[in-house]
Formats: C-alpha cells, structure tokens, sequence
C-alpha cells in the first residue's frame, strides 16, 4: 500500500497507508526504490537526492544460438550504465539491452506511461538539467534507440554482426531508480544514510542482486543499532531458544 505519513516518536516511528493502516516500528528501513527519496522526505528527513527514472529497454533475440554467453561492451566511466549488452538466460533465451532513457514517470514502463506530478519532481530537481546540459548528445542517441529498431539493431550489431532486425523481439522493460545529486553526478555506487529511527537505502545499482546478503547483513545491522538507540534490546538467546 502507499504510504502517505510517517510520523517519528519517541520510541520510532507510526506509518500511516493510503487504505488506513497505522504500523508502528522502532525503526522504518525505507527499500522503497524508485520512491525511496519520497519515503525519506515524508519521515522528515533530506535524502540529499532525487531519484530520476531511467528506463531500460530490451528485445528477446530470436536465435539463440547466435549468442553462447555473455556479451558487454567496454564501460563508459562517465555513465552508471553498461549500454546495450547481450545476456544468456538460464532456459537459453537471449535478451539485448537496456537502453536508458528519461522515464515520464516513477514506474514508466512505456511511453505512453505520464505522471505530470511525478515529472515535474523530475524536472524541477537541479540535477536533472545538469544531466541534460552535459550529455544531451548521449541521451539523445538512447532516445533515438528506443523509438527506432532498426537504430536498436545496429547498436546491438556492433557486438553481434550476424543479427538482422527481423531477429528481435519486444520484451518487458524495467525502470531504473537512478539516484541524482543537484550538481548532476549520477550516482554509481551504494548510498544508504540514517537518522533517528530511520535506515534510507536510497542508491542500489549493480551488483545489488550479487550483493544481496552482505547488503541485507549491513542494513539489518543499521536498523539494530538505532533500535538499541530507543533502549530495545535483542531477546537473550540459550540454547536455541529465547529467554
């Protein structure tokens, strides 16, 4: 459900939900991803950051066989993006991308997906123009990818000479929740900060699915230390049941 309110006590914090719901916590780990910087404004806290949508596009390769691993171009430093790569699934299907263009939207998964309010936070962050003023030739060219598959190909067949246009196949795209300082830096690396009550994970890139345990021990680790904070401590445990 949406959280609307969040309010922080004494004790920790009550969240308030959009259907009524009141859930009340020492501590509030905000994972809210593409909403993470509105969660942490709505517990009264600066997140230093606005979280600006990419979307990354992919196609589904219809022969395979062309692709035995895994494909990815030489990184460009400037960008927190690797480009258009070729990965082999587990079943043997391939898929070729993302992209990364400007979502009109938190969750935009396609160009027709609008939300004026939630592009006007876009737009009106400083960050944001910093990115245009500075790589607009590059987003230009991603924009151009992603309306154009015959543009999409021939990005694709820098890496794969073999593949023709007819070989690619529409395939669901994910959105990005890329975290954006207001001098423009697009950050590339793990950004979580604390406050009273609060653990905001506001910046996970890649290799966060990899990194998923130690990122997980480190939050949890957080979120207990500010509970200790609020005088709460861990159940004494002999053996293998709590006292």
């Amino acid at each position: 459900a949406e959280v609307t309110a969040i309010d922080r006590r004494a004790w920790g914090v009550a969240v308030r939900t959009a259907d009524g719901l009141v859930v009340r916590a020492r501590t509030l780990v905000n994972c809210a991803g593409l909403h993470c910087d509105r969660v942490a404004r709505l517990a009264g806290d600066d997140p230093g950051v606005r979280i600006v949508p990419f979307r990354g596009e992919y196609y589904e390769l219809a022969r395979p066989e062309l692709v035995r691993g895994l494909v990815y171009p030489v990184p460009d430093p400037a960008f927190p993006f690797l480009g258009v790569h070729l990965t082999r699934g587990f079943d043997g299907s391939v898929h070729l991308g993302p992209n990364a263009v400007p979502a009109l939207a938190r969750e935009g998964y396609g160009w027709p997906v609008v939300r004026p309010a939630e592009l006007l936070s876009t737009l009106s962050w400083p960050g944001t123009w910093q990115i245009a003023r500075k790589h607009w030739r590059y987003g230009a060219g991603e924009v151009h990818r992603s309306l154009s598959k015959s543009a999409f190909t021939q990005a694709v067949r820098r890496l794969l000479p073999a593949v023709r246009e007819e070989d690619l196949r529409p395939s669901p795209a994910g959105v990005r929740a890329q975290a954006v300082l207001k001098d423009g830096t697009l950050l590339d690396d793990f950004l979580i900060r604390e406050a009273p009550h609060t653990v905001h994970v506001l910046n996970a890139p890649s290799p966060a699915a990899t990194a998923c345990l130690p990122i997980g021990r480190e939050v949890a680790r957080r979120a207990l230390r500010r509970a200790q904070e609020t005088g709460w401590r861990p159940p004494a445990v002999e053996s293998g049941h709590c006292v």
